[in-house]
């Protein structure tokens, strides 16, 4: 990691923030949380592995987000309907984003069954009660966020499709779509990058593009494929504003990577997952997910990642 980038994310002394012991009902595991600011408290739309094995969507809430949290004592999205054979086998990682021209957030999850994992899109006004709008994507992918507003009159959404050959990377591609439902013009993003690299076999989005004065601001996760195992790690990369499907920077070195007793070790060792963050005034509060099994807040300036981005060593892509 290169000198400097210590300084951009704080980890709470209080980590982690959350485990499975602040839920109602018995469960196995719970991490990968969306993020929401709701009625003045957080929200987190949390990722919630079950006791068989398969996972579900349960809000947790706090007036500080950072302690006090009351959990919901029901899921808010479980598998099992009929009517969405395609969430059969889970619903997980879900990511929030505020959509205020339709007076609501739009939900991007994974739907996972036989048929391997997808894109899903459910909406709603109060995180109480949920429209799902059913699959955006088909198999097999995942990790898809959208942006706050429309560009050029169309939603846009980011997705990391898995190509079917063995040994290719897996990287972050943008689609749009005039009205969340039907998604087309797809179009390569942000690339993996070759061996060596920390992000070498597949990249993923991690919270929803955050508009910035600079650009769009874009947290994302890289695996490299380790002897002992795959390693996600975090990084930063900035969208034109207008145009984002331009990528004006992207650093060349990872910014977050498991270090403490609860990142590397858990269900899938070795894992920071984020799937939010909120703003607030020059605050950014990520929240992720820590080696699959609980939760953890890191905060930084905006600005002084922006400067980062900018000024540091990265490189024009």
């Amino acid at each position: 990691m290169m000198a400097g980038t210590m300084d951009l994310f704080h980890r709470h002394p209080d980590n982690p923030i959350l485990t499975v012991r602040a839920l109602p009902y018995a469960a196995g595991a719970v991490f990968n949380p969306g993020v929401a600011e709701v009625d003045g408290e957080t929200l987190l739309l949390m990722r919630v592995e079950d006791l068989g094995g398969r996972s579900h969507l349960t809000c947790a809430r706090s007036r500080d987000g950072i302690g006090n949290w009351q959990v919901d004592a029901a899921p808010a999205l479980s598998p099992g309907l009929k009517a969405h054979p395609e969430e059969a086998w889970g619903v997980e990682d879900a990511r929030i984003t505020r959509i205020e021209e339709r007076a609501e957030w739009v939900i991007a999850y994974t739907a996972y069954s036989e048929c391997g994992p997808l894109v899903s899109l459910a909406t709603t006004r109060d995180f109480r009660s949920f429209q799902r709008l059913g699959p955006a994507l088909p198999p097999e992918n995942k990790n898809a966020a959208l942006f706050p507003r429309r560009i050029g009159g169309r939603y846009c959404m980011l997705h990391r499709p898995v190509p079917a050959m063995p040994g290719i990377p897996a990287h972050i591609w943008i689609s749009y779509s005039p009205d969340l439902r039907a998604w087309g013009e797809h179009r390569l993003l942000l690339p993996a990058r070759g061996p060596g690299f920390w992000d070498a076999d597949k990249i993923g989005i991690a919270a929803p593009p955050l508009a910035s004065p600079e650009g769009w601001l874009l947290l994302y996760h890289g695996v490299r494929r380790m002897g002992a195992g795959d390693v996600y790690r975090l990084g930063l990369a900035l969208l034109d504003l207008d145009d984002p499907s331009r990528v004006i920077r992207r650093l060349d070195h990872w910014i977050i990577g498991p270090q403490l007793p609860y990142e590397r070790t858990g269900d899938t060792p070795n894992v920071v997952f984020p799937c939010g963050w909120i703003l607030e005034g020059d605050e950014i509060r990520l929240y992720y997910g820590a080696a699959d099994t609980c939760i953890a807040l890191a905060s930084a300036s905006l600005k002084k990642v922006l400067d980062y981005l900018l000024n540091e060593s990265s490189m024009e892509a």
